[in-house]
């Protein structure tokens, strides 16, 4: 039997709190002691029942006034005050612990590669408009550089998004494909061996795309394996139009590669409703954490000026090494009544090669986690999925992965996948409420 984890006081404190309800009615009120441990805060009032908040259930903490003000999943505010001297020292600690636990339940839970660092960072919008700035440790993980802050929460910038860097004056600028900047200074003699280790991690995922994509074309020269990685770097699927442009060989082997991985009798089969130039395939290794290896995804847009065949919807499934794909997952591309006043296929190609940079910039956020995409809302209270409110609250590419969400079909045969395929994609276009998910026989769980 697991022993029950002791809560061990990091920090207490003297202080006052007020609990509000939804619309702001005053709960309780009262003077005691905060205590914070590694996951919880806890408050010890000298007149009233002790309560314990899981740092999970603290959905965004603010400061004003010298007031803690804690948005609670319940809907309740919790307001912490009366700290002293404390103050600082409290919301520091606070953030910090949140912090930590934030890191694995926002999905980033990667191998970390350099820590230690401490920074002062800016952040930029397109327009040049300072969006936030102050204190960091930023820390760099295997796919992304995440930044730690004692007065905000982590930020991810994956290395995929990285457009541009520059390094000089002992400043860091690092540009996005999204046109944000972030500018890091003041990192004093770390600042060197940061700039070598980031420099080091991005070719490292560089040569593993060339690696694989060798692999695949052990003839092909290296100027083509070169070509080829910058549209699937960092696992990215790339459309079929792009890697045809360097090499006509390249897309013909993507597909024998799904054949060995026993799914090509379902990729043909989604291939023949779909805009086959716009279809993309993705490699990716050994950076997932619950998939191992290397595994090979697909991504297929069917769509066309006939709103009542098949369309809408765009098609995705990760297949590992170890064996074939689970499930195949869809979702919709635009709303479903937008979609029957659709009438411009050229405009609708532009809308789609936007889509699919998103859907590959959603699921490198996400890292290719699919639980938490088709976990319905009523059951995010759940001892085992609580965890993922916290996600889907601070990561909007998920959100924009679970709004989109149509349905997912589970492999047990190809007959019956097909069924079921075909049975979600006439739902889809026949649909005009796009908050409706697709679900076989009424039963949700199809595992």
């Amino acid at each position: 039997m697991d022993e029950k984890k002791e809560l061990t006081t990091i920090m207490e404190c003297s202080s006052s709190y007020l609990l509000n309800d939804k619309e702001g009615n005053e709960i309780e009120k009262g003077d005691g002691e905060a205590k914070l441990d590694e996951e919880n805060l806890s408050i010890i009032s000298k007149f009233s029942e002790a309560f314990l908040i899981h740092f999970r259930d603290i959905l965004e903490i603010s400061e004003s006034d010298y007031k803690l003000n804690c948005r609670l999943s319940s809907k309740e505010e919790l307001i912490i005050y009366n700290l002293g001297y404390h103050h600082e020292d409290f919301l520091r600690v606070f953030i910090k612990l949140r912090n930590q636990l934030l890191l694995k339940d926002m999905l980033m839970d990667e191998t970390l590669r350099k820590s230690g660092t401490e920074a002062e960072y800016v952040q930029m919008n397109e327009l040049g408009k300072v969006i936030q700035k102050g204190k960091c440790k930023p820390k760099l993980y295997e796919t992304a550089l995440i930044m730690i802050s004692d007065s905000r929460e982590p930020i991810r910038i994956p290395y995929s998004d990285i457009s541009e860097i520059k390094a000089e004056d002992f400043m860091l600028t690092i540009k996005t494909d999204f046109n944000d900047q972030f500018i890091f200074s003041k990192m004093g003699r770390q600042f060197d061996s940061f700039v070598k280790t980031l420099s080091e991690l991005i070719s490292e995922l560089s040569l593993k795309a060339q690696a694989s994509l060798k692999e695949l074309l052990p003839n092909a020269n290296s100027s083509i394996i070169r070509k080829a990685a910058k549209f699937m770097k960092e696992g990215k699927a790339a459309k079929r139009s792009d890697l045809e442009t360097v090499s006509p060989d390249l897309w013909v082997e993507l597909e024998k590669k799904l054949k060995m991985a026993g799914v090509k009798a379902e990729y043909d089969f989604l291939k023949s409703y779909a805009q086959k130039d716009k279809m993309c395939i993705g490699l990716k290794r050994g950076l997932l954490g619950d998939l191992t290896g290397e595994y090979i995804w697909f991504l297929i847009p069917i769509y066309s000026t006939d709103s009542k065949a098949f369309g809408n919807a765009i098609a995705i499934e990760a297949i590992s090494s170890d064996g074939g794909g689970k499930a195949t997952y869809f979702f919709r591309i635009v709303s479903r009544n937008g979609y029957t006043n659709m009438k411009d296929l050229d405009v609708f190609h532009l809308k789609v090669d936007d889509y699919i940079k998103k859907m590959n910039r959603c699921m490198l956020a996400i890292n290719f986690r699919r639980e938490p995409i088709y976990i319905p809302k009523e059951r995010l209270e759940e001892p085992q999925y609580q965890k993922y409110q916290i996600a889907i609250s601070k990561i909007p590419e998920l959100r924009i992965l679970r709004e989109l969400f149509i349905g997912r079909v589970i492999h047990s045969s190809f007959e019956q996948w097909k069924a079921d395929v075909t049975d979600l994609l006439t739902f889809n276009v026949e649909s005009t409420d796009d908050e409706v998910r697709w679900k076989k026989g009424e039963n949700f769980e199809q595992e």
